[in-house]
């Protein structure tokens, strides 16, 4: 199984606000992808960018591996609630997160397995550069 890993990060202007994202790729062992900077315009949460970014992460990927069925994707992100929901050890209690849940777990369906790692925020302004 080829494996891959995914760093996203997302927040606001504002809480809701000017709404951003980004997140890069790799072949675990290789090099990262450029950062792939995101804007989803305003009135969004923060948590909404987070989630954002996440579902095109896991949309580029998919299309980039040809074959998502034979790939591993491990995820790492700064956001606990995110990271937590999607692991299934968090409830999704807001309702505007609700389907942004979904669409992530839709989004890393067609893959053979997906992880989903907390890290602490350093490594994430690290490696996407905010």
């Amino acid at each position: 199984m080829n494996q891959h890993e995914i760093v996203f990060d997302g927040g606001s202007l504002g809480n809701p606000g000017h709404g951003y994202g980004s997140y890069r790729l790799r072949q675990t062992g290789g090099a990262w992808s450029d950062p792939t900077r995101l804007t989803f315009g305003k009135d969004v949460t923060n948590n909404e960018a987070e989630y954002r970014s996440l579902i095109a992460a896991l949309a580029t990927l998919a299309a980039d591996v040809g074959d998502p069925s034979g790939a591993a994707v491990e995820v790492f992100g700064d956001s606990q609630l995110v990271i937590y929901h999607l692991r299934g050890e968090w409830k999704v209690r807001a309702e505007n997160l609700k389907p942004l849940y979904q669409a992530a777990l839709d989004a890393a369906k067609p893959f053979g397995r997906v992880t989903y790692t907390w890290q602490p925020r350093d490594k994430s302004v690290k490696l996407l550069g905010h």
